[in-house]
């Protein structure tokens, strides 16, 4: 029998005071997960957990800079010692801090997009399959973009990393297959988020955006919470290294 149950399962989920990670957060709880929320600021994660719990759910908000190697360490501390294992990794927290042509890119966008977007996530998945181990298994999904496969204007640092969140996710799908870890990519279109925010505020880009989407419309953050369930419960058991685009027909 097929289920998305997530009963008895540990998540951990970046980037969850908002957006796309909130959604991810608020299904996987729905579902049976014990979330624990992970992002720079503990205030918004703490409303995230308290929206969580009002439902019945399970949430515990821990504050981590996903480019800091030394936070890193001491989230993984504590998620061993208050559980002892994990079972889901979504790794989701992204930087986008300039939006120009590259050409007149400065070092601190380059180094703090690729620091957030590519190093995090690999030490992430690194510190995750330990107790991934112990746990007998897991399943981690990546939050990449369609700007994986299509760059996109005015975004040349951004989509780089984000090409490369690709292919950390089949080259560590293989790596870990043996460890019962699976390993899946979620690539969301345009998304009514804080995070896209310049472009929503910007009336012809906005434009120029829609009008390349079938759907006609921009998506909304819980639309992209359904792949993540599925990539992380039984349902998709035998799916690892594969890319999920959400994007309402932009790149068909």
């Amino acid at each position: 029998m097929v289920h998305f149950s997530l009963e008895g399962k540990i998540a951990l989920i970046t980037g969850a005071s908002r957006g796309i990670g909130e959604a991810i957060a608020l299904t996987l709880a729905d579902n049976g997960a014990h979330c624990i929320l992970a992002s720079r600021k503990i205030d918004a994660l703490s409303q995230v957990a308290d929206k969580i719990q009002q439902k019945g759910g399970k949430a515990t908000p821990l504050a981590c800079n996903m480019s800091e190697m030394g936070q890193i360490r001491s989230l993984f501390d504590e998620v061993k010692n208050k559980f002892g294992k994990l079972d889901i990794l979504i790794n989701n927290a992204a930087a986008n801090p300039y939006f120009g042509d590259m050409l007149g890119a400065e070092e601190w966008a380059w180094d703090k997009t690729l620091a957030v977007n590519l190093k995090g996530p690999f030490f992430m998945i690194q510190h995750s399959v330990p107790l991934m181990v112990d746990a007998g298994g897991g399943a981690i999904v990546n939050v990449a973009s369609v700007n994986a496969i299509r760059p996109a204007p005015m975004q040349g640092i951004y989509s780089i990393t984000k090409a490369g969140l690709v292919s950390m996710t089949k080259a560590y799908a293989k790596e870990l297959a043996p460890k019962n870890i699976r390993v899946n990519a979620l690539l969301p279109g345009f998304t009514r988020t804080n995070f896209s925010k310049v472009m929503l505020d910007n009336e012809e880009v906005y434009k120029y955006i829609v009008q390349q989407i079938p759907l006609g419309r921009e998506a909304k953050p819980l639309e992209m919470a359904g792949a993540v369930l599925y990539l992380v419960s039984e349902a998709s058991s035998f799916t690892t290294g594969s890319c999920i685009i959400c994007d309402g027909g932009m790149l068909a």
